[in-house]
Protein backbone atom coordinates (compact mmCIF):
# COMPACT_ATOMS: atom_id res chain seq x y z
CA UNK A 1 0.00 0.00 0.00
CA UNK A 2 2.91 2.45 1.01
CA UNK A 3 3.99 1.83 -2.81
CA UNK A 4 0.93 2.77 -4.19
CA UNK A 5 0.59 5.86 -2.14
CA UNK A 6 4.16 6.69 -2.84
CA UNK A 7 3.57 6.91 -6.74
CA UNK A 8 -0.08 8.82 -6.24
CA UNK A 9 1.78 11.27 -4.11
CA UNK A 10 4.92 11.79 -6.55
CA UNK A 11 3.13 11.59 -9.54
CA UNK A 12 0.54 14.09 -7.78
CA UNK A 13 2.99 16.37 -6.69
CA UNK A 14 4.74 16.75 -10.20
CA UNK A 15 1.26 17.30 -12.28
CA UNK A 16 0.62 19.61 -9.45
CA UNK A 17 3.59 22.02 -10.25
CA UNK A 18 3.36 21.48 -14.05
CA UNK A 19 -0.52 22.26 -13.92
CA UNK A 20 -0.51 24.79 -11.40
CA UNK A 21 -3.23 23.53 -9.67
CA UNK A 22 -4.24 22.31 -6.37
CA UNK A 23 -2.24 18.97 -4.93
CA UNK A 24 -6.35 17.41 -4.34
CA UNK A 25 -6.72 18.24 -7.85
CA UNK A 26 -3.49 16.86 -9.20
CA UNK A 27 -4.25 13.74 -6.95
CA UNK A 28 -7.55 13.52 -9.26
CA UNK A 29 -6.12 13.83 -12.42
CA UNK A 30 -3.52 11.28 -11.78
CA UNK A 31 -5.93 8.67 -10.47
CA UNK A 32 -6.98 9.45 -13.62
CA UNK A 33 -4.01 8.44 -15.74
CA UNK A 34 -3.84 5.23 -13.58
CA UNK A 35 -7.19 4.35 -14.63
CA UNK A 36 -7.04 4.53 -18.01
CA UNK A 37 -3.71 3.42 -18.67
CA UNK A 38 -2.39 6.72 -20.41
CA UNK A 39 -1.42 10.00 -19.65
CA UNK A 40 -4.58 12.66 -20.37
CA UNK A 41 -2.83 15.76 -20.09
CA UNK A 42 -2.11 16.83 -23.21
CA UNK A 43 -0.83 20.15 -22.00
CA UNK A 44 2.10 18.06 -19.71
CA UNK A 45 5.67 18.42 -21.48
CA UNK A 46 6.93 15.06 -23.01
CA UNK A 47 9.53 14.78 -20.10
CA UNK A 48 6.78 14.67 -17.44
CA UNK A 49 5.03 12.64 -19.63
CA UNK A 50 7.98 9.96 -19.54
CA UNK A 51 8.55 10.48 -15.22
CA UNK A 52 4.92 9.64 -14.80
CA UNK A 53 4.84 6.77 -17.35
CA UNK A 54 7.81 5.35 -15.60
CA UNK A 55 6.36 5.98 -12.34
CA UNK A 56 2.87 4.53 -13.42
CA UNK A 57 4.77 1.45 -14.92
CA UNK A 58 5.85 0.53 -11.36
CA UNK A 59 2.45 -0.78 -10.12
CA UNK A 60 -0.45 -2.58 -11.49
CA UNK A 61 -4.12 -2.03 -9.51
CA UNK A 62 -4.43 -5.83 -9.87
CA UNK A 63 -1.54 -6.66 -7.21
CA UNK A 64 -3.71 -4.55 -4.62
CA UNK A 65 -7.51 -5.78 -3.09
CA UNK A 66 -10.14 -2.47 -3.34
CA UNK A 67 -9.39 -1.89 0.45
CA UNK A 68 -5.59 -1.12 0.01
CA UNK A 69 -6.02 0.73 -3.06
CA UNK A 70 -8.87 3.18 -0.96
CA UNK A 71 -6.34 3.56 2.08
CA UNK A 72 -3.75 4.76 -0.36
CA UNK A 73 -5.88 7.23 -1.85
CA UNK A 74 -7.70 8.48 2.03
CA UNK A 75 -3.74 9.25 2.43
CA UNK A 76 -3.33 11.16 -0.58
CA UNK A 77 -6.73 12.69 0.06
CA UNK A 78 -6.09 13.28 3.66
CA UNK A 79 -2.54 15.37 2.84
CA UNK A 80 -4.40 17.34 0.18
CA UNK A 81 -7.14 18.07 2.55
CA UNK A 82 -5.04 20.11 4.72
CA UNK A 83 -4.73 22.93 2.13
CA UNK A 84 -8.36 22.53 0.96
CA UNK A 85 -10.66 25.66 2.89
CA UNK A 86 -13.89 23.68 3.71
CA UNK A 87 -13.67 22.56 7.05
CA UNK A 88 -17.37 20.58 6.83
CA UNK A 89 -15.79 18.47 3.90
CA UNK A 90 -13.31 16.21 6.38
CA UNK A 91 -13.58 12.79 5.87
CA UNK A 92 -14.65 10.19 7.88
CA UNK A 93 -12.16 8.81 10.09
CA UNK A 94 -11.14 5.37 8.65
CA UNK A 95 -11.76 2.44 10.63
CA UNK A 96 -15.43 3.90 11.56
CA UNK A 97 -16.12 3.77 7.54
CA UNK A 98 -14.96 0.14 7.54
CA UNK A 99 -17.57 -0.30 10.76
CA UNK A 100 -20.40 1.13 9.22
CA UNK A 101 -19.91 -1.24 6.46
CA UNK A 102 -19.63 -3.78 8.97
CA UNK A 103 -23.20 -2.69 9.85
CA UNK A 104 -24.83 -2.05 6.40
CA UNK A 105 -23.57 -5.67 5.45
CA UNK A 106 -25.14 -7.37 8.73
CA UNK A 107 -28.03 -5.02 8.51
CA UNK A 108 -28.75 -6.40 5.29
CA UNK A 109 -27.66 -10.45 5.60
CA UNK A 110 -30.95 -11.53 3.93
CA UNK A 111 -30.60 -9.25 1.05
CA UNK A 112 -29.05 -10.85 -2.03
CA UNK A 113 -28.76 -6.83 -3.66
CA UNK A 114 -29.37 -3.45 -2.79
CA UNK A 115 -29.23 0.06 -4.00
CA UNK A 116 -27.26 2.74 -1.97
CA UNK A 117 -27.05 5.91 -1.50
CA UNK A 118 -24.76 8.75 0.08
CA UNK A 119 -26.36 11.94 -0.37
CA UNK A 120 -23.23 14.19 0.65
CA UNK A 121 -20.52 11.53 -0.44
CA UNK A 122 -17.31 13.90 -0.98
CA UNK A 123 -14.30 11.99 -1.98
CA UNK A 124 -16.30 8.81 -1.93
CA UNK A 125 -14.33 7.24 0.78
CA UNK A 126 -17.37 6.02 3.02
CA UNK A 127 -19.16 4.33 0.19
CA UNK A 128 -16.03 2.69 -1.11
CA UNK A 129 -15.31 1.20 2.16
CA UNK A 130 -19.02 0.02 2.66
CA UNK A 131 -18.88 -1.36 -0.48
CA UNK A 132 -15.87 -3.11 0.32
CA UNK A 133 -17.41 -5.30 3.22
CA UNK A 134 -20.19 -5.84 0.55
CA UNK A 135 -18.60 -8.33 -1.64
CA UNK A 136 -21.40 -11.09 -0.87
CA UNK A 137 -24.26 -8.37 -2.53
CA UNK A 138 -24.97 -7.15 -6.03
CA UNK A 139 -25.24 -2.95 -4.92
CA UNK A 140 -26.38 -0.36 -6.78
CA UNK A 141 -24.95 2.81 -5.80
CA UNK A 142 -25.46 6.43 -6.04
CA UNK A 143 -23.68 9.61 -5.06
CA UNK A 144 -24.47 12.81 -4.60
CA UNK A 145 -22.72 16.19 -3.98
CA UNK A 146 -22.28 19.99 -4.65
CA UNK A 147 -18.43 20.27 -5.51
CA UNK A 148 -17.07 18.78 -8.34
CA UNK A 149 -13.46 18.69 -7.13
CA UNK A 150 -14.94 15.90 -4.31
CA UNK A 151 -17.18 14.22 -6.66
CA UNK A 152 -14.36 14.21 -9.51
CA UNK A 153 -12.25 12.07 -6.40
CA UNK A 154 -15.47 9.78 -5.95
CA UNK A 155 -15.31 8.81 -9.31
CA UNK A 156 -11.75 8.13 -9.32
CA UNK A 157 -11.95 6.51 -5.52
CA UNK A 158 -14.98 4.08 -7.47
CA UNK A 159 -12.94 3.34 -11.25
CA UNK A 160 -9.62 1.85 -9.31
CA UNK A 161 -11.54 0.20 -7.19
CA UNK A 162 -13.85 -1.09 -9.82
CA UNK A 163 -17.28 0.04 -8.30
CA UNK A 164 -20.25 0.97 -10.38
CA UNK A 165 -21.59 4.24 -9.17
CA UNK A 166 -23.85 7.02 -10.63
CA UNK A 167 -22.31 10.33 -9.13
CA UNK A 168 -24.95 13.42 -9.77
CA UNK A 169 -23.26 16.96 -9.11
CA UNK A 170 -25.68 19.30 -7.67
CA UNK A 171 -27.11 20.64 -4.62
CA UNK A 172 -28.07 17.18 -2.16
CA UNK A 173 -31.11 18.75 -0.98
CA UNK A 174 -33.05 19.67 -4.23
CA UNK A 175 -34.93 16.71 -6.09
CA UNK A 176 -32.81 13.82 -6.96
CA UNK A 177 -32.86 12.11 -9.97
CA UNK A 178 -32.62 8.47 -7.58
CA UNK A 179 -35.64 5.94 -7.16
CA UNK A 180 -36.02 5.47 -3.21
CA UNK A 181 -33.11 2.88 -2.01
CA UNK A 182 -32.63 0.10 0.69
CA UNK A 183 -29.80 1.68 2.07
CA UNK A 184 -28.63 5.23 2.62
CA UNK A 185 -25.09 6.14 4.71
CA UNK A 186 -24.01 9.74 5.19
CA UNK A 187 -21.42 11.41 7.68
CA UNK A 188 -23.81 14.34 8.09
CA UNK A 189 -22.81 17.61 6.94
CA UNK A 190 -22.83 19.69 9.92
CA UNK A 191 -24.14 23.58 9.13
CA UNK A 192 -26.68 26.40 7.74
CA UNK A 193 -28.07 25.54 4.94
CA UNK A 194 -28.38 29.02 3.11
CA UNK A 195 -31.13 28.29 0.16
CA UNK A 196 -34.22 29.56 2.20
CA UNK A 197 -36.50 29.09 -0.15
CA UNK A 198 -35.69 25.43 -1.01
CA UNK A 199 -35.50 24.75 2.58
CA UNK A 200 -39.61 25.45 2.49
CA UNK A 201 -40.01 22.63 0.80
CA UNK A 202 -39.02 20.59 4.10
CA UNK A 203 -40.92 20.00 7.06
CA UNK A 204 -37.63 20.45 9.52
CA UNK A 205 -37.39 24.01 7.76
CA UNK A 206 -36.60 26.70 10.04
CA UNK A 207 -39.54 29.17 11.16
CA UNK A 208 -37.26 32.16 11.14
CA UNK A 209 -33.73 32.24 9.79
CA UNK A 210 -31.45 29.75 7.78
CA UNK A 211 -32.61 25.90 8.00
CA UNK A 212 -29.68 23.16 9.66
CA UNK A 213 -28.14 21.42 6.93
CA UNK A 214 -28.07 18.28 8.79
CA UNK A 215 -31.57 18.13 9.87
CA UNK A 216 -32.42 18.46 5.93
CA UNK A 217 -30.14 16.02 5.07
CA UNK A 218 -32.08 13.36 7.53
CA UNK A 219 -35.28 14.41 6.37
CA UNK A 220 -34.12 14.33 2.94
CA UNK A 221 -32.43 10.69 2.92
CA UNK A 222 -35.57 9.48 4.65
CA UNK A 223 -37.78 10.63 1.92
CA UNK A 224 -35.21 8.81 -0.51
CA UNK A 225 -35.45 5.33 1.14
CA UNK A 226 -37.80 2.93 0.64
CA UNK A 227 -40.14 1.36 3.43
CA UNK A 228 -38.29 -1.02 5.74
CA UNK A 229 -35.14 0.72 4.26
CA UNK A 230 -32.54 1.70 6.78
CA UNK A 231 -30.40 4.46 7.42
CA UNK A 232 -27.00 4.87 8.50
CA UNK A 233 -26.06 8.22 9.89
CA UNK A 234 -22.92 9.83 10.96
CA UNK A 235 -24.21 12.15 13.52
CA UNK A 236 -23.16 14.81 16.35
CA UNK A 237 -23.62 13.58 19.91
CA UNK A 238 -24.89 17.33 20.30
CA UNK A 239 -28.02 16.47 17.64
CA UNK A 240 -30.17 16.71 19.94
CA UNK A 241 -29.61 19.22 22.17
CA UNK A 242 -30.61 22.32 20.31
CA UNK A 243 -34.02 23.49 20.86
CA UNK A 244 -35.13 23.08 17.57
CA UNK A 245 -34.59 19.03 18.19
CA UNK A 246 -38.02 18.06 19.55
CA UNK A 247 -39.27 18.59 16.04
CA UNK A 248 -36.50 16.43 14.67
CA UNK A 249 -37.09 14.20 17.30
CA UNK A 250 -40.63 13.71 16.74
CA UNK A 251 -40.18 13.51 12.38
CA UNK A 252 -37.45 10.79 13.34
CA UNK A 253 -40.21 9.05 15.79
CA UNK A 254 -43.07 9.81 13.07
CA UNK A 255 -41.15 8.29 9.59
CA UNK A 256 -38.85 5.66 11.05
CA UNK A 257 -38.03 2.92 14.00
CA UNK A 258 -34.84 3.75 15.94
CA UNK A 259 -32.71 0.78 15.55
CA UNK A 260 -29.53 1.77 17.26
CA UNK A 261 -27.13 4.26 18.22
CA UNK A 262 -23.49 3.24 18.68
CA UNK A 263 -21.13 6.55 19.99
CA UNK A 264 -17.82 6.30 18.99
CA UNK A 265 -15.11 6.60 21.79
CA UNK A 266 -14.27 9.52 22.88
CA UNK A 267 -10.51 9.30 21.91
CA UNK A 268 -11.21 9.51 18.35
CA UNK A 269 -11.80 13.33 18.93
CA UNK A 270 -9.76 16.25 19.84
CA UNK A 271 -12.28 17.68 22.27
CA UNK A 272 -16.03 16.25 23.55
CA UNK A 273 -17.68 18.71 21.93
CA UNK A 274 -16.63 17.22 18.80
CA UNK A 275 -17.20 13.65 19.70
CA UNK A 276 -20.26 11.98 17.25
CA UNK A 277 -22.44 8.81 16.91
CA UNK A 278 -23.40 6.24 14.58
CA UNK A 279 -27.73 6.71 14.32
CA UNK A 280 -29.50 3.73 12.63
CA UNK A 281 -32.93 4.26 11.49
CA UNK A 282 -35.13 1.71 9.49
CA UNK A 283 -38.00 3.53 7.53
CA UNK A 284 -41.51 2.58 8.77
CA UNK A 285 -43.28 0.38 6.27
CA UNK A 286 -45.82 -2.93 6.24
CA UNK A 287 -42.86 -5.21 7.09
CA UNK A 288 -40.76 -2.94 9.06
CA UNK A 289 -41.29 -2.97 13.34
CA UNK A 290 -39.74 -1.49 16.18
CA UNK A 291 -37.14 -3.28 17.92
CA UNK A 292 -37.82 -4.95 21.21
CA UNK A 293 -35.50 -2.53 22.67
CA UNK A 294 -33.05 -0.05 20.62
CA UNK A 295 -29.17 -1.23 20.53
CA UNK A 296 -27.53 1.75 22.29
CA UNK A 297 -23.62 1.12 23.16
CA UNK A 298 -20.55 2.97 23.75
CA UNK A 299 -17.96 1.55 21.11
CA UNK A 300 -14.87 0.75 22.76
CA UNK A 301 -11.46 1.99 21.03
CA UNK A 302 -11.60 0.51 17.48
CA UNK A 303 -7.39 -0.69 18.64
CA UNK A 304 -8.99 -2.58 21.36
CA UNK A 305 -9.42 -6.00 19.58
CA UNK A 306 -10.59 -7.65 22.41
CA UNK A 307 -13.62 -5.52 23.63
CA UNK A 308 -13.92 -4.69 19.73
CA UNK A 309 -15.00 -9.09 19.52
CA UNK A 310 -16.98 -8.14 22.78
CA UNK A 311 -19.11 -5.65 21.34
CA UNK A 312 -19.27 -7.74 17.54
CA UNK A 313 -20.83 -10.63 19.52
CA UNK A 314 -23.00 -8.16 21.74
CA UNK A 315 -24.29 -6.98 18.03
CA UNK A 316 -24.56 -9.91 16.18
CA UNK A 317 -26.75 -11.34 19.18
CA UNK A 318 -29.09 -8.25 19.17
CA UNK A 319 -29.74 -8.82 15.45
CA UNK A 320 -30.84 -12.53 16.25
CA UNK A 321 -33.28 -10.97 18.28
CA UNK A 322 -34.63 -7.90 16.49
CA UNK A 323 -34.24 -8.38 13.01
CA UNK A 324 -37.98 -7.48 11.30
Amino acid sequence: MEKLFTVIDETATWLQEELKCSYLEAVAETGENIFHEEILQEEVSEFLKKRLKKAYESISLHDWKNEHIRKALQLAMLKGMKEYVQPHHQMTPDAVSVFIGYLVDEFTKTYFSLSLLDPAIGTGNLMTAVLNQLTNKKVKSYGVDVDDLLLKLAYVNANLQQHEMQLFHQDSLKPLFIEPVDVVVCDLPIGYYLDDENAKSFRLHAKSGHSYAHYLFIEQSIRYTKEGGYLFFLIPNTLFTSDESKDLHAFIKEETFIQGLLQLPLSMFKNEAAAKSIFILQKKGTYAKAPKQALLAQLPSFSNKQAMQAMVLKLEQWLKENRS
